[in-house]
């Protein structure tokens, strides 16, 4: 019987935190938590992205975090201009690909994998992957009927 070392096949579950929101407004910032209304602080958060095809990038990025509600929101454009960025000069092919947070990193962990001394491999180890993805819908300030709010 060939090894398979998943961490299913070894009964390792897989490591959860945080609830994750990648913002596609680009007019809203989300100061308050579309959850529980409590202001969101600034946190700056190890993030494990997936770039098609088999790229991992880890982004130490500033995002909105709801203690409360443990919610790491972030906006999409701000992602994707910074892969644009990154990948411009050294492998402009990924620019416009396909891409999936994954899911965080401990801060050594992340200083390892930056400075090329963790593998891929122990990166998606020791990640965090997301205990929930949620997506919120923006509606326009303004009065609306009580039925209808």
């Amino acid at each position: 019987m060939p090894r398979n070392s998943s961490n299913k096949s070894k009964g390792v579950k897989p490591r959860k935190r945080h609830k994750f929101f990648l913002n596609p407004y680009e007019d809203s910032a989300f100061t308050k938590c579309p959850k529980c209304e409590t202001k969101t602080k600034i946190r700056k958060i190890p993030l494990v992205i997936h770039i098609d095809p088999h790229q991992l990038f880890l982004l130490n990025k500033q995002c909105r975090y709801c203690p409360n509600c443990d919610l790491i929101i972030t906006k999409k454009q701000e992602i994707e201009s910074l892969l644009a960025i990154s990948f411009s000069q050294s492998h402009p092919e990924f620019i416009g690909n396909e891409y999936l947070v994954m899911g965080t990193l401990d801060r050594q962990d992340w200083q390892a994998g930056n400075k090329g001394t963790l593998a891929p491999e122990k990166i998606i180890e020791q990640m965090y992957i997301f205990k929930d993805v949620w997506n919120f819908e923006v509606i326009p300030a303004g009065w609306y009927p009580a039925n209808e709010k």
